[in-house]
């Protein structure tokens, strides 16, 4: 196994970017300082390392991770998803956060941790660690939150794992935002065939905020991903509650393998993607081009008790922990 640093570009503050690439026989994974992204995951194709796949949609540069665009790869949080009307309360007091979806607050705001420049705290031929302080009323979040994201390479398998403390009571949901495509490019994903065990699934509205009451069997509804089936023309942007065993997505001769420590994964198709942005051989990234399998807990959880609690307290330790296993059959890739 071995690592390089580069740097990749620079801030508008002058501070700069790094990437660093973790290296194996089987997977090369390229990790961003900037909005701790996982910028590819490459894999051996045909002629092995002589032609690699890269199974993650991204760009070839730094500038367009800095526009508008849709998350590539990046960790979002204070909370990934949605905050329904951009507010919820805590122990007696109501917090307000900037609006960024329509009326609701999408991955901690038009500022959240997508958007900041994360600290390099270490590195070795295994690992990256990167670190952020998030203040104390940042994006309307109550309490300093100090968070700790690391990213592991062992042979075929990378282990994304977020640990976070806080000094006050507050809500926190970290995931990381990979759009993947197993062939390699952005075309549509309907072909790959995926697997989740989830019996249930989270309906919403019309702005994706989970509509009241239990969630709901996924049987004799396009939710039912409990048999291996292809996603189809079908779009998502939506929940599914995890019982136990791994998620599979395959397509191409390649297959991954996603493991986590939470309780739901957002299966996200893509379908907003507009073309606009090209990745990075220079092809459009249209609608359908990647598929997100976003581990993390629930949207709307502050508002919603009967979901599982995303509060965290002074002396309590969150922790997310997050698998990918990319395998590659090259003689059928």
């Amino acid at each position: 196994m071995t690592i390089t640093r580069t740097a990749w570009g620079t801030l508008p503050s002058g501070e700069q970017v790094d990437r660093l690439e973790l290296s194996t026989d089987a997977v090369r994974l390229g990790v961003l300082t900037w909005g701790a992204t996982v910028q590819s995951l490459a894999v051996p194709g045909p002629r092995g390392w002589d032609d690699p796949v890269d199974v993650v949609l991204g760009f070839d540069r730094l500038e367009p991770y800095l526009g508008d665009q849709p998350y590539l790869g990046a960790t979002v949080g204070r909370y990934a998803n949605r905050i329904a009307g951009g507010a919820f309360d805590l122990d007696g007091t109501t917090h307000r956060l900037p609006l960024n979806d329509g009326a609701n607050t999408l991955h901690g705001g038009p500022g959240g941790f997508a958007h900041r420049g994360w600290r390099l705290d270490g590195y070795d031929d295994e690992s990256v660690t990167l670190s952020l302080v998030s203040a104390d009323g940042d994006m309307g979040f109550p309490g300093r939150v100090e968070i700790t994201t690391v990213f592991r390479v062992a042979g075929a398998v990378v282990t994304h794992e977020t640990t976070a403390t806080t000094d006050a009571p507050t809500v926190l949901n970290i995931t990381n935002h990979a759009y993947f495509n197993l062939h390699g490019t952005p075309r549509p994903v309907d072909d790959h065939v995926l697997t989740v065990p989830a019996g249930c699934y989270l309906p919403v509205d019309d702005g994706c905020i989970p509509l009241a009451g239990p969630p709901t069997c996924v049987a004799d509804t396009p939710f039912d991903f409990r048999r291996p089936r292809p996603i189809g023309a079908s779009a998502y942007d939506h929940t599914l509650v995890l019982a136990e065993g791994p998620i599979t997505l395959s397509a191409g001769g390649r297959t991954l393998t996603v493991t986590t420590s939470e309780p739901g994964v957002q299966l996200y198709t893509g379908d907003h993607l507009d073309g606009s942005l090209r990745d990075r051989a220079g092809a459009p990234i249209g609608p359908r081009g990647g598929v997100c399998l976003e581990t993390q807990h629930f949207p709307d959880s502050p508002n919603r008790p009967d979901y599982p609690s995303t509060v965290l307290r002074p002396g309590e330790t969150f922790r997310s922990v997050t698998e990918w296993r990319v395998e590659a059959d090259t003689e059928r890739c």
